[in-house]
């Protein structure tokens, strides 16, 4: 999985990146690029409602940490389904088919001896 699908803030909205997004949460954004981020967020009412969501926040400086810790967990977890869902996968082990083939032609083989030794 790619990192970019691994943010919490980058999948938000396609036209604006997360350090806008930020620099908008915390007003440090110049008022032109402000109205063209607003005009962008408010095309999606999930992009609407995360922002409204995002801007509850009291203290903005600490938007940068949150993201950053929403991010480095869900990298956790996704990493832990990952190990957890290879490991779950057979892995192409061709001992396995040969030992399959000789017991199958051993049990063939016995079978024709037992026959032979019956007298049938």
């Amino acid at each position: 999985m790619s990192d970019n699908l691994k943010d919490i803030l980058s999948n938000l909205s396609t036209e604006v990146d997360q350090e806008t997004l930020l620099l908008y949460l915390q007003g440090k954004l110049p008022e032109d690029k402000k109205h063209e981020v607003e005009k962008h967020l408010m095309q999606d009412e999930f992009d609407e409602a995360a922002l409204e969501g995002l801007e509850d926040f009291k203290d903005k400086e600490q938007l940068q940490y949150m993201v950053e810790m929403l991010n480095r967990d869900l990298k956790k977890k996704t990493e832990k389904k990952k190990k957890r869902r290879e490991k779950l996968k057979i892995s192409y082990q061709p001992w396995i088919y040969i030992s399959i083939l000789i017991l199958l032609l051993l049990i063939v083989l016995s079978y024709i001896v037992i026959k032979r030794m019956r007298g049938e």
